[in-house]
């Protein structure tokens, strides 16, 4: 899937004070954060090539959760593409699973219950599932390509 690693292109727009901030956001940072989507949707929308399309919706769409709490659209089960589930779960276990300038890593065992908790609400549980069914092969793939 050639098109995720674009999954974040709209953070482009985000100021550094807002990416980088080691705290807690504010509830104007996090409005400020929470536009990365529709402005990745922006910058990929328009072209007729296919990996370009799909990484559109998918920037656009990786933040949606499962039970329609998500943004920027509110979408929820089916009506999110399965491109930006599947990459709505490798990207919440890509930031457990790395140490962040917000937090530390988790181990593994604290990810895989984590994902648990929000299988079914936040992330599509089938897709939770495949992961969790394969999460010796994503932590070797995590250890042969650290951030």
């Amino acid at each position: 899937m050639h098109a995720a690693p674009m999954h974040d292109v709209g953070k482009i727009a985000t100021p550094d004070a807002v990416l980088l901030k080691p705290g807690k956001l504010t509830e104007d940072e996090w409005e400020i954060m929470k536009q990365h989507p529709t402005v990745g949707l922006q910058i990929l929308d328009g072209s007729t090539r296919p990996i370009l399309k799909a990484a559109a919706v998918i920037a656009h769409q990786h933040h949606e959760k499962f039970d329609g709490s998500g943004y920027p659209q509110g979408l929820r089960g089916d009506a999110i593409h399965p491109y930006a589930r599947i990459v709505a779960v490798a990207d919440v276990f890509d930031a457990l699973s790395h140490k962040r300038c917000y937090k530390d890593a988790w181990p593994a065992a604290k990810v895989t219950e984590h994902l648990r908790e929000v299988a079914g609400h936040h992330l599509d549980p089938y897709y939770v599932d495949l992961l969790i069914k394969n999460m010796d092969k994503a932590l070797e793939i995590n250890a042969q390509w650290p951030d």
